[in-house]
């Protein structure tokens, strides 16, 4: 079955464009809609259609122009916050990696000497109390007393690295 095309469609089409169905068409041009089946679908899916967007355009709502502003500035902040905090990650990074490289270059000089600086353990004198004056004397460097200085001094500088990393990535 082949759909024919109806000779007055193109007028019911053009009424219903210009918004003037049924209103401003003839009484004859209606009853030609109410008995050809063409027109009277083609009137019908229009008004469905119309009738659907006069029903979302009722309801959808406008944002204020202060919404509308606010949000371009947030987001205008947010890029500049942005760039800023790129800076700050190359600081992070750079602690990071300085803390990285003392802690590599302990282990390394851990490493070479072995573990020989665990002796100090058996210089302590048993029950003695802490000689302050010969802990800081020149015999530092010779006694295991050195690593009483040098490990708080590496834990010291571990622990800085890592606040600083910290400090730097904390988002309030």
């Amino acid at each position: 079955m082949m759909l024919q095309n109806c000779p007055h469609e193109k007028e019911v089409r053009e009424l219903i464009e210009s918004g003037q169905w049924p209103l401003a068409a003839a009484p004859e041009l209606r009853a030609h809609v109410s008995e050809c089946r063409a027109c009277s679908d083609l009137a019908l899916v229009s008004e469905a259609f119309r009738q659907g967007r006069s029903e979302t355009m009722a309801s959808a709502s406008l944002t204020s122009p202060g919404v509308l502003l606010w949000r371009a500035q947030l987001r205008r902040r947010n890029a500049a916050v942005e760039r800023l905090t790129r800076p700050l990650l190359g600081a992070q990074i750079f602690a990071l990696a300085v803390t990285l490289l003392a802690g590599v270059g302990f282990a390394g000089f851990e490493a070479r000497h072995g573990v020989a600086w665990l002796t100090w353990l058996q210089q302590l004198p048993q029950g003695a109390a802490l000689d302050w004056h010969n802990l800081f004397s020149a015999s530092l460097a010779n006694s295991g007393w050195a690593w009483m200085v040098l490990f708080p001094a590496f834990a010291t500088l571990v622990l800085l690295g890592g606040v600083a990393v910290y400090m730097a990535t904390d988002k309030q």
